[in-house]
């Protein structure tokens, strides 16, 4: 059965990790250390309207299993919205915890984890990159509501990165 979760597909997909880095001046920033293996996942998004992530980028220091995660999570985060990504991620723990069918939609590569969920110390490094990812999404959106006038009102993130980085210059 150990073959089973480092399959090629596996070892193939920790191989490609898609947006692989840190954003410049990100919108929200999450980040998850799986405690037993000390894989991790940092992410950084950049939201536009209705909270959609326009842009990604992760920094990823895992196993195979985790870097296989983090691989569809990087290949299919832009365009997710905080439901989607949290739908993804219970749908993905209850694939591992409890025998559910895993992730459907944008997130649906996932399944190919569900070999780990007969390993449990192998599950909090499958789940760290979809968690990053969600709380870099609620990063962005509380640093959206907080954001001083005119940050919190304008919708246009192109010009409000302008107007950051040309107040960040003059300090």
């Amino acid at each position: 059965m150990i073959d089973e979760i480092y399959s090629r597909e596996i070892l193939r997909l920790a191989a490609d990790l898609p947006h692989a880095g840190r954003l410049e001046w990100p919108h929200g920033t999450g980040q998850r250390t799986a405690k037993l293996c000390g894989s991790r996942a940092i992410v950084d998004v950049k939201i536009g309207r209705g909270t959609m992530v326009e842009h990604f980028a992760q920094d990823v220091k895992a196993c195979a299993l985790g870097q296989a995660a983090a691989s569809i999570i990087g290949a299919n985060a832009v365009g997710a919205a905080l439901p989607e990504a949290r739908a993804a991620r219970d749908a993905m723990r209850d694939m591992l915890k409890s025998g559910g069918e895993g992730p459907t939609g944008r997130f649906e590569g996932l399944r190919i984890l569900k070999p780990v969920a007969a390993y449990p110390a192998r599950h909090a490094s499958s789940m760290v990159a979809i968690e990053a990812l969600c709380d870099a999404i609620e990063n962005a959106i509380e640093n959206r509501l907080t954001w001083s006038p005119p940050f919190y009102a304008e919708p246009d993130w192109e010009q409000q990165e302008a107007e950051r980085t040309r107040r960040a210059g003059s300090t």
